[in-house]
């Protein structure tokens, strides 16, 4: 990880800690001349435009007193999108009864299943795939995206 990754990072993951908030990713592509700076947040109940504002607004603070980046740079706060993959259990809550694609470990097996997140307990995330109940442990999901259905 680069100085500037490292360090935008850790100011996004305090900033977002403080306002009970996930730090998902941090983006920085571009060059020195057009730097963009992307940095997905979530929270347990979802993220509002004037919340990724505000998080936008103190991360760019903290950027320009430290001095990290010289000349333009662009930075754009928002969710992580319902194309990306849940990365911590404190996502999961909101999207109880919501489709998923799962992939996750079992054994020495990979499986990919399409299911309705029924209820979590802990570190287990309950399914239901159309006929039958499973459990599946957090720390063996490899990826878990929610299916829009119109």
């Amino acid at each position: 990880m680069n100085i500037l990754l490292k360090n935008i990072t850790e100011f996004a993951d305090r900033i977002t800690q403080d306002l009970d908030l996930l730090l998902i990713d941090v983006i920085i592509r571009g060059d020195e001349r057009n730097r963009v700076i992307e940095i997905f947040i979530d929270g347990e109940m979802g993220i509002s435009a004037e919340t990724c504002a505000e998080v936008c607004s103190k991360i760019k603070e903290m950027i320009d007193e430290q001095d990290l980046i010289k000349g333009k740079y662009r930075l754009e706060v928002s969710s992580p999108g319902i194309d990306r993959s849940l990365k911590f259990l404190r996502q999961y809550p909101k999207h109880i009864k919501r489709k998923f694609e799962i992939v996750y470990v079992e054994g020495e097996s990979t499986i990919k299943l399409m299911a309705n997140l029924l209820k979590i307990d802990g570190e287990d995330l309950f399914f239901f795939d159309g006929k039958k109940e499973l459990a599946i442990n957090f720390n063996k999901i490899k990826s878990a995206k929610v299916q829009i259905s119109f």
